[in-house]
């Protein structure tokens, strides 16, 4: 009973310390930094160097994000926000490059092997959905670990490996797809050339 009661005070006291950090964080960032107006009495304003701080409701807020129709306000910007992070996953996961690896290769497969047209589109799909799924968990990794910066938290640590399991069972049911789709023309290839050796 005692360790729930000193575990409760900690967590207690933790929340307590973040909603001060916050708080200050918010009374230092709400004051946005405006150029400075001579018709404006300076004590009612807070000089810092050459610039001045509105203290007026007026200013921005930094903590509060605009909505996205706001931040991408053309197609453009979606697809370019999209690329980003396209590049970003490339450039940082090792899993995502091994996906893009394995699809380039099964579409040079299928496309040597000549399947049909469905064929191709079930491989495309597979492998579509594994690198769409490795995308989300990246994201969802990196919003776990904004939320949490380096501390431990269970269902953190739930919501990872839950993501990772997505992305793993995505996987599975893409060989499956590609075993499927590539073992037959390969088997019936193989007893051709050699048959043609006899």
């Amino acid at each position: 009973m005692a360790s729930s009661s000193s575990r409760s005070l900690q967590r207690l006291q933790v929340e307590r310390s973040r909603l001060v950090a916050f708080r200050r964080r918010g009374v230092h960032l709400n004051s946005a930094v405006v150029a400075p107006d001579p018709s404006t009495d300076s004590s009612a304003t807070d000089t810092l160097g050459d610039v001045q701080r509105d203290p007026s409701p007026k200013a921005v807020d930094p903590w509060q994000r605009p909505p996205s129709w706001r931040v991408a306000t053309n197609l453009g910007k979606s697809f370019y926000y999209a690329g980003k992070g396209l590049l970003y996953a490339m450039c940082t996961q090792r899993n995502f490059r091994i996906h893009m690896a394995v699809a380039a290769v099964a579409f040079a497969l299928g496309f040597g092997l000549r399947l049909s047209a469905v064929e191709m589109a079930l491989i495309s799909l597979a492998t579509g959905l594994v690198m769409a799924l490795e995308l989300v968990n990246t994201a969802l990794e990196a919003v776990v670990d904004l939320t949490l910066g380096n501390k431990y938290h269970l269902l953190a640590a739930i919501a990872k490996d839950c993501a990772a399991g997505a992305v793993l069972i995505a996987a599975v049911v893409a060989l499956l797809v590609a075993a499927w789709l590539f073992l037959p023309p390969l088997l019936l290839l193989l007893q051709n050339g050699s048959g043609a050796v006899k």
